[in-house]
């Protein structure tokens, strides 16, 4: 598939956008980070400033982007429009969070409850992302076990790097925060390694024979279906080499897993402000990691309709 930017940057935002939104809506409401203005402001704001964005950028992958509204319509059938209604949705109960915790200092009673609910939201919205691609069949790297959970834990993966990266920030960083930081790091890369592996061994019983119902032979084509590049070759049969993957596989590993992974570790021995330069280091160089993943997410997934032009 083509890994157009707009769509990579939103995955990646909004997974970490709303990891974050999720933490700080069930920390915040339990009272186990305290209801400070500037940590509130500059929390939540990042959290939907993130939303925000990811979701305004997958617009850009629209052809007409002025009539992205009528996707909400098709909620009954379609993941990308239930996506569209729970983030919409989302924003209710985050936005009276956030006014409560920044203008009232307080993150009890009605205010906890509205953190429950964007956590709640932040979940359904992240899981509606995860399912418009696990449900794609003619996409077999997408459509298997391993793309809905990947969705859930990068996104509380990047969340809690974030959060620890703004708890550092503010002197009020905990070792517990700390290790279910790296825990959900090594978490995600072991499971981006299990999905590589699951993907490279994959075997798509769709062919040209098959599709053909000539089985006696190998079915070639004598004339291309088209003489030039067209929308579905430029969406759906995109091409990398392997070794550009395998270099990328290897930038992915370095930046989103390993490098955080050993500055998290580091700040458990380093006090402030040096742990707090490495939370924030540890969660630039995983966000970064991880627009490189979703890249290849997009990259390395194969359409069956590309079996139609021979690829």
């Amino acid at each position: 598939m083509h890994p157009a930017f707009s769509v990579v940057f939103f995955t990646t935002a909004t997974g970490a956008g709303y990891g974050l939104l999720a933490l700080l809506g069930v920390l915040g409401g339990a009272q186990i980070i305290p209801p400070d203005f500037w940590l509130g402001f500059i929390g939540m704001g990042l959290a939907l400033g993130l939303i925000a964005a990811g979701l305004l950028s997958s617009t850009g992958h629209l052809g007409r982007p002025e009539r992205a509204w009528r996707a909400f319509s098709q909620w009954r059938s379609s993941w990308l429009s239930r996506e569209g209604v729970a983030s919409v949705a989302t924003f209710v109960p985050a936005g009276l969070f956030c006014i409560g915790w920044v203008f009232f200092d307080r993150t009890g009673g009605w205010v906890a409850i509205a953190g429950l609910l964007a956590a709640i939201g932040a979940i359904v919205t992240v899981c509606t992302t995860g399912m418009i691609y696990a449900s794609l069949k003619p996409i077999a790297q997408w459509h298997s076990r391993y793309t809905l959970p990947a969705y859930l834990i990068f996104s509380a993966m990047t969340g809690s790097v974030l959060l620890n990266a703004l708890l550092q920030g503010f002197a009020l960083g905990s070792r517990m925060l700390l290790a279910a930081s790296m825990l959900l790091t090594l978490l995600g890369w072991g499971w981006k390694l299990a999905t590589w592996r699951y993907n490279d061994a994959l075997e798509i019983a769709t062919n040209a024979n098959t599709a053909t119902g000539l089985v006696g032979g190998t079915v070639r084509s004598l004339e291309w279906p088209h003489t030039e590049e067209n929308y579905l070759l430029k969406e759906m049969g995109f091409r990398i080499a392997r070794k550009h993957s395998a270099r990328l596989r290897q930038i992915t590993q370095v930046l989103a897993f390993a490098l955080p992974v050993l500055l998290l570790a580091a700040t458990l021995a380093l006090p402030w402000p040096f742990a707090a330069v490495l939370s924030v280091l540890a969660a630039i160089a995983q966000l970064s990691g991880m627009l490189v993943e979703r890249w290849l997410f997009f990259a390395e997934a194969k359409h069956t309709v590309s079996l139609y032009y021979g690829r």
